[in-house]
């Protein structure tokens, strides 16, 4: 019999307030809906059976509060990691896409041309993202072999995380939907790790 794989549940936080009004959010500390609360509580019910050894956590607000819904049936504390917050899109925080295509038509196309290298006005690129965050997990992953662990983090957070485990270049950093209180899983496999499961809904 083999030894117990290491699984990553990563998860994004659930939705914020004023989703609907497409603005970046990047390092704002803004609060979960009350839609955010009931996508968390449907994660964590689903998760009750996995058997977590620990959550870990941006430190920004709405991961904070999904990472405590979700570990609550487990008993545990979530520990805070920095590292796991979202990209710093810096003056661009706050706003919309289309303020900004309007307000900096030049910028705007330079972010769309190379999505996975740009860097964000006064903020982080893509890389910088992944060059805080990829130590973070592995760190986790390290500590916690053979076990189940959870990660609540952010959309640019974990599509950087995938892209890096799954060794793909950042530009397709795009290809992985991370919808709020989704649910992806990957697992340590003998030659890397391995994607079991990519942006599962919460069905409420």
């Amino acid at each position: 019999m083999g030894a117990p794989a290491t699984l990553i549940y990563l998860l994004r936080h659930g939705e914020v307030v004023r989703a609907e009004t497409h603005r970046f959010i990047g390092h704002l500390d803004v609060p979960l809906s009350e839609r955010g609360e009931r996508q968390s509580r449907v994660q964590a019910a689903r998760l009750a059976g996995a058997g977590l050894a620990a959550v870990f956590t941006s430190d920004l607000e709405r991961a904070r509060r999904t990472a405590q819904i979700i570990a609550a049936p487990h008993g545990l504390t979530p520990t805070a990691i920095p590292a796991l917050r979202e990209m710093a899109m810096g003056r661009w925080d706050g706003r919309t896409a289309e303020e900004i295509r309007r307000d900096e038509p030049a910028a705007f196309a330079d972010w769309m041309a190379r999505v996975g290298e740009f860097p964000f006005p006064e903020g982080e690129s893509v890389p910088d993202l992944r060059a805080r965050a990829w130590p973070a997990f592995e760190a986790i992953s390290g500590a916690h072999v053979g076990k189940s662990v959870a990660i609540v983090a952010h959309g640019g957070t974990n599509r950087a995380l995938l892209c890096t485990a799954l060794g793909l270049e950042l530009r397709r950093i795009l290809a992985f939907g991370q919808d709020y209180g989704a649910l992806s899983v990957l697992a340590r496999a003998a030659d890397g790790w391995r994607l079991v499961r990519l942006n599962d809904p919460p069905m409420l």
